[in-house]
């Protein structure tokens, strides 16, 4: 039997990846003049989308590690101010307006899901 959920659930979690990188980029635009500063952004673990699971054949197998971490937050060096403050203002605001998009893209795409569900259990 399929999980009739499970594409909602994978939307949720990119959803969440993009609130949560709103935070952070929204963190960078606030401290754009605090001297040495240095711009963060999240990064989704690639492993969330190729999921592999590991077969243990032999009980002496080393068990595979599971982590909750979800997301991954990297410090961005690419760019130094003249107060060596390295946040670009102009990529933070486009980031922002990516990520803004995103979040309300799939937050509406979840919301369609939803209502086919409805739909389908009320027969309406």
């Amino acid at each position: 039997m399929s999980d009739i959920f499970s594409h909602i659930d994978k939307l949720g979690e990119k959803a969440d990846y993009y609130l949560q990188r709103t935070k952070i980029i929204q963190s960078n635009i606030a401290n754009a003049d605090t001297p040495f500063y240095k711009p963060k952004d999240l990064v989704f673990n690639e492993v969330l989308d190729n999921q592999i699971k590991l077969k243990i054949t032999d009980p002496k197998h080393i068990q595979p590690e599971t982590t909750d971490k979800k997301f991954k937050v990297v410090e961005l060096s690419d760019v130094s101010g003249y107060d060596q403050n390295k946040v670009n203002l102009d990529k933070e605001l486009a980031k922002l307006a990516e990520s803004s998009i995103m979040y309300k893209t799939l937050l509406e795409t979840m919301k369609k899901e939803i209502g086919k569900l409805k739909y389908a259990i009320t027969g309406r």
